[in-house]
């Protein structure tokens, strides 16, 4: 799993055109609530061990995290072929995102 988030954004087109399972995570480096989530999300992720993952650095300007309405951090967009199946905001368990990902792989 990447450590940072990277403030290099794909458009919102080249996201929607991804073929399969993506989970897009939203968030900084510097936030609290981002650092006290990524234990629950790499224990998680360790079950979807293919997952294509991006963690995108969001904020103000960033047209990427307003296209999906981002609000807060950490937001998880579940995707597949480029549409949402679901979505984790300020995840509390690794279970919450693991409900996810098993409707993102039925």
């Amino acid at each position: 799993m990447t450590s940072s988030y990277s403030t290099e954004a794909p458009s919102r087109a080249e996201v929607d055109a991804l073929a399969g399972a993506t989970l897009v995570e939203f968030g900084t480096d510097w936030c609290g609530f981002c650092k006290a989530a990524q234990p629950l999300i790499a224990e998680a992720l360790a079950q979807a061990p293919g997952l294509r993952h991006l963690k995108i650095e969001d904020g103000s300007g960033r047209p990427l995290g307003r296209s999906f309405q981002v609000r807060l951090w950490p937001t998880l967009v579940f995707m597949r072929d480029g549409q949402e199946i679901g979505r984790v905001v300020r995840p509390a368990s690794a279970a919450q995102i693991g409900e996810q990902l098993v409707r993102l792989a039925a």
